[in-house]
């Protein structure tokens, strides 16, 4: 068979049924391969970046290998953006670069160049991914190809990149059956790691529990990607414990769990961060418990508390808090055996507390809070949603308001940009992740990330997807010029000044695609209603003053994890706190 038959069909054989990619050159004979076939979809964006970015959204709302495929040079390089997205938050992608002719590439000639659109991609992104190679021999590439793809889903997933030359693509009569096979290798033996979960370790978790008058599960993404969603469900059907989640971790558990705390750090809902912080038991499950959950001063970090942390990465096992009971291996494997152990929970006293410090400390504002807007933007996109919705978050302020006040419904999806926070995320994203289940998706983007990607539009319009973008022009970098207000004298340059968007309902427009703009709440509300009744793709520009989108409350890093901005009287704090330190006082 043709090599790049081949290709597609190890692709169709592992159960991808979508590559996005944009054509060049050199995978002119990759794109013509997927054309051919039935079964797999080759969707063809308007940017590199865009292609990288949707085969990101297809991974995390599918838990399949995303799969993009540009052409060398500046296709190449276009994607090393959203291959360190994914790198940075764990998610399965093939990266499939057409490359130059093989015997074009030699870097012993200390030749800068030698063929067009040459540039070694496999040495500028092995930093940021699990695995990355040149194929320079036809012989290899079968072995090559299934271990880039192992790679992607083996242990703590991630990027892969496979550079095929085009000379090698268009060779004719190629029998993969004769060719060695890296599951049949030592190479491939020599990996099998043992990452189960100890039974020890699992009695001590269940004693914990057992004897614990506060805890708290803190809920990260690797629940996400360890496909673990309905076991964590079981145990808190099971237990009642209150939970938190990091921004990541977002969409683990639906809102209407009654003892959803909600989420912590630096921009979490105050009552997520009194919870933990007055917690006895902390049971960490797929969360790397950064410094944006808890803060710099890690010394005042829930003090009264014993710290478990379950995670498939031993690097990030203890080495930001002091962890009291460090567990490598997959948080499914763990849930299911905590699942099957006798648990005595009798929390009763705690639970009341928590839900006083989310009815006393909501997230959700009234209408005539002006400077609140932006959380009542969200909530009234969240209030109008479906069931199974999928929302792309952008970065910007918006991105901690929907992670303050996005109710998560049943099946709903929240995709942010974690480790990287890339801008021009959200609409890729959105449509690889509709693309990957069918359902709806909803765009949360500002004036400055949406204009990193919104050639994307072209294909939302060409495909009549079912995407809601809703675009929250503030006219400013928001984010940054609070940071230029604090430390550089409120010298707002490119932020402010030499930073302007442009009318983002004719932009709409010009893409073929129904737009709206609203800007008093009511028009707003009106606009939002409207639009969240149909499948339509659309376009809604939210016009608001910079300072309404302002996050808040907000954990000053210096300052105790519970003490957020606005600062409580320190009576009502002390009120709040149940926590002792470890010495007791």
């Amino acid at each position: 068979m043709k090599v790049s038959d081949f290709v597609v069909e190890f692709l169709i054989k592992n159960n991808i049924d979508k590559v996005f990619g944009y054509i060049g050159g050199n995978n002119a004979h990759l794109f013509d391969s997927i054309d051919k076939y039935e079964s797999i979809e080759l969707v063809n964006a308007r940017h590199e970046q865009g292609s990288g970015f949707a085969a990101e959204g297809y991974a995390r709302v599918t838990s399949k290998t995303g799969v993009a495929t540009v052409t060398s040079g500046p296709g190449a390089t276009n994607l090393a953006t959203p291959i360190a997205s994914c790198f940075l938050d764990s998610v399965p992608t093939l990266f499939l670069v057409g490359d130059i002719n093989s015997f074009e590439r030699d870097a012993s000639r200390g030749m800068r160049q030698i063929g067009f659109q040459d540039i070694d991609i496999v040495a500028m992104v092995k930093p940021v991914t699990k695995y990355a190679v040149f194929i320079d021999d036809i012989h290899d590439l079968r072995y090559e190809l299934e271990k880039a793809y192992y790679f992607t889903q083996e242990g703590r997933k991630g990027p892969v990149l496979v550079s095929l030359p085009v000379n090698l693509q268009y060779l004719e009569n190629y029998e993969p059956e004769n060719e060695r096979s890296f599951f049949d290798s030592d190479e491939y033996k020599n990996m099998q790691k043992s990452t189960q979960i100890d039974d020890q370790d699992v009695d001590q978790v269940t004693a914990w529990i057992n004897g614990a008058k506060r805890p708290v599960i803190l809920v990260g993404n690797g629940v996400n990607l360890a496909n673990a969603r309905e076991e964590l469900r079981t145990f808190l059907e099971k237990t009642n414990i209150p939970m938190v989640h990091s921004l990541m971790g977002k969409d683990v558990v639906e809102s209407d769990y009654m003892y959803n705390l909600g989420f912590i750090g630096r921009w979490g809902n105050r009552y997520g961060n009194l919870t933990l912080a007055n917690t006895d038991l902390i049971i960490a499950l797929g969360s790397r418990i950064d410094t944006l959950q808890t803060g710099r001063n890690t010394k005042e970090f829930a003090t009264d508390a014993k710290v478990i942390q379950v995670d498939i990465d031993q690097y990030e096992l203890g080495v930001r808090i002091p962890v009291d009971l460090p567990i490598l291996g997959d948080v499914k494997s763990f849930l299911e055996k905590l699942n099957r152990k006798t648990l005595h929970v009798d929390i009763e006293t705690w639970q009341s507390k928590v839900l006083s410090y989310k009815e006393k400390y909501p997230h959700q504002y009234e209408i005539d809070q002006s400077d609140k807007l932006g959380n009542q933007i969200v909530s009234l996109i969240s209030k109008y949603s479906r069931e199974n919705d999928i929302f792309t978050i952008d970065v910007g302020e918006h991105q901690m308001l929907a992670a303050q006040s996005l109710d998560v419904k049943k099946g709903q999806r929240v995709l942010f940009t974690g480790g990287l926070g890339s801008m021009g995320f959200a609409l890729p994203a959105a449509i690889g992740a509709h693309l990957g289940t069918g359902h709806r998706s909803i765009v949360i983007a500002g004036d400055g990330g949406i204009q990193m990607n919104i050639q994307e539009l072209e294909v939302i319009h060409s495909r009549n997807l079912p995407i809601k973008t809703f675009i929250i022009n503030n006219a400013c970098l928001y984010m940054v010029t609070t940071m230029q207000d604090g430390f550089l004298n409120a010298n707002h340059v490119g932020t402010k000044k030499d930073y302007s968007a442009p009318d983002f309902k004719k932009v709409g427009e010009a893409y073929g695609i129904k737009s709206y703009q609203a800007s008093t709440m009511s028009e707003i509300e009106e606009i939002i209603k409207k639009s969240m009744t149909s499948d339509d793709c659309e376009v809604i520009e939210i016009q608001v003053l910079g300072e309404s989108m302002a996050v808040s409350p907000l954990l000053d890093y210096s300052r105790p994890f519970e003490d957020m901005s606005p600062y409580l009287d320190p009576q009502e704090l002390e009120e709040q706190m149940i926590k002792k330190n470890r010495n007791g006082v």
